[in-house]
């Protein structure tokens, strides 16, 4: 049973039957990147990695796992009725191979200080909007991808840009032409738009609830704003070249909160 098909019957389960289920079900194992799913008893408090997750009122719970994430993963759940459950949920590895990105814009890879400065005031404006803990479930949606091309950079590998090491890649780029229209891979709520931000372009970050969030970099056009309420699969702008980008392409990437995980995995979840 793939991930959207049980998402989908867990969020559907009648009420009741789910208040009186006390089964916990995780995961044996996930891999570093992932998104995870799993099913408590409806009013469980549940904790991982210092946070108290959401819980649906049908008993679904999700977290990522962040790149270099070890494991093992522990999850606590302590049930309506006083009882506890400590889940333990092995971490695979990943090959990170290193990728090659050269021609991009020399004065992206090495900003003079007044520049440096404004790159820090957009990233924290972008790691602001994905502190939202909203209780929408658009991210139980079997995502789709926002855009059809190649897969011209993978989530996680490390980068080279014009020869010099950076962090490592924090989503996946789909290469397609200029102004190639960009859908919604999953509803939600716009939390974020800017057209002109200096690495990353045309931006927009998408949130999909329960600490779920998308962004799209590079776009050439943007065609939501801030506030507004997105189904899957509306056009939300168009791919472009803006920002530290050596060709069109679209950047997608995905969070947990501050924590990045692997579009790519999501995707392969929801078929």
């Amino acid at each position: 049973m793939t991930r959207g098909i049980l998402l989908a019957a867990l969020l559907a389960l009648p009420l009741a039957a789910a208040a009186s289920d006390l089964r916990v079900v995780f995961p044996e194992r996930t891999a570093q990147g992932s998104m995870v799913i799993g099913k408590v008893p409806a009013d469980s408090v549940v904790r991982y990695a210092g946070r108290s997750l959401r819980v649906t009122a049908y008993g679904t719970v999700a977290f990522g796992v962040g790149r270099d994430e070890t494991g093992p993963l522990h999850v606590e759940v302590l049930r309506a009725d006083g009882s506890t459950n400590a889940s333990e949920i092995q971490v695979s590895p990943r090959d990170w191979p290193i990728e090659h990105v050269d021609g991009v814009p020399p004065k992206t890879v090495d900003p003079p200080p007044e520049i440096a400065e404004r790159i820090r005031r957009e990233q924290a404006a972008v790691a602001a909007v994905r502190d939202r803990d909203d209780d929408r479930t658009d991210f139980a949606e079997p995502f789709m991808r926002p855009v059809a091309g190649r897969v011209s950079g993978r989530f996680g590998n490390q980068r080279v840009y014009n020869g010099k090491p950076r962090a490592a890649h924090s989503g996946m780029d789909i290469a397609a032409p200029s102004g190639t229209p960009v859908k919604a891979p999953a509803s939600g709520l716009v939390t974020f738009a800017d057209a002109d931000l200096y690495l990353t372009g045309g931006t927009v970050v998408i949130d999909h609830g329960f600490g779920f969030s998308s962004n799209f970099l590079h776009l050439s056009r943007l065609d939501v704003r801030v506030g507004e309420r997105i189904s899957q699969g509306q056009v939300i702008g168009a791919v472009g070249a803006t920002g530290r980008a050596s060709g069109p392409h679209l950047h997608w990437g995905m969070n947990w909160f501050d924590v990045r995980i692997d579009p790519q995995l999501v995707l392969d979840a929801a078929h």
